[in-house]
């Protein structure tokens, strides 16, 4: 299994994911141009992505929807809002798994203020993939989901002295840290404490807000949660905000 973060943030998000079989994009926030640039800069053509899946419908994670001719599977409860606009909409529901390939999917939802956000888990016989951003506040059901991925790609989207000191408005700071907002660096931090095992190889830290984190101090939460663990000898990324990741395989 390969990953590559394509952009991680506000300013757009999309995530390309690699199986034996597959080829597949978690979110497309980001122009349909930069996501062809950044595919070919890896060696992969658009055209041979064989679905795209949406989190939420949020525009840093949908921009290029009507702009693809690939399959894009997007929640029955938002397919209302794209049926005239994407080419190829393929309906999933909300945790009935389904498959592209060999790769099964299962989304759960998460809470966000979005219209039926979800996370998902990527499985094929040999590894599991677990991915949450865009979350107020981590639940019961997202660390059921995500036990056992021997790869995550979690929000580490601020850190909370930041945050407080920001230049932002007082009424995005409330909405950032509400329940519906964007999940924290020692929130992030001690979701990743329930998920860590031994076969977990690798952790993706993502959505860092430009203005309230910086990734030395997503970096350090996220090396502490693993070292409280036991466990030091997984690798730890953080996404860039506008650029193309490095390619992380297991």
């Amino acid at each position: 299994m390969k990953i590559c973060t394509l952009a991680s943030g506000s300013s757009g998000n999309s995530l390309y994911v690699e199986t034996d079989h597959a080829r597949i994009l978690i979110d497309a926030g980001i122009s349909n141009k930069k996501i062809t640039e950044r595919l070919k800069s890896i060696n992969v053509a658009i055209d041979d992505i064989d679905g795209v899946i949406i989190s939420h419908e949020h525009s840093d994670h949908s921009l290029a929807l009507p702009y693809l001719k690939i399959p894009v599977y997007i929640s029955s409860s938002i397919t209302n809002l794209w049926n005239d606009k994407i080419l190829n909409l393929k309906q999933f529901q909300i945790g009935t798994p389904f498959c592209i390939k060999d790769t099964t999917i299962i989304s759960f939802p998460v809470p966000h203020d979005a219209v039926d956000p979800v996370g998902f888990t990527l499985q094929t016989d040999k590894y599991k993939l677990g991915v949450v951003t865009d979350i107020g506040v981590t639940t019961r059901l997202i660390s059921e989901r995500l036990k056992g991925s021997n790869m995550l790609v979690v929000e580490f989207n601020h850190d909370d002295n930041m945050l407080l000191y920001s230049p932002y408005p007082w009424h995005l700071k409330q909405r950032i840290k509400s329940r519906l907002g964007h999940l924290s660096n020692k929130e992030a931090s001690g979701l990743l404490k329930t998920l860590v095992h031994p076969d977990l190889k690798s952790v993706t830290l993502a959505h860092l807000s430009k203005v309230n984190n910086n990734q030395e101090s997503a970096f350090e939460y996220a090396h502490m949660a693993l070292k409280q663990s036991g466990l030091t000898d997984i690798n730890i990324n953080v996404a860039p905000r506008n650029d193309i990741s490095e390619v992380i395989e297991i």
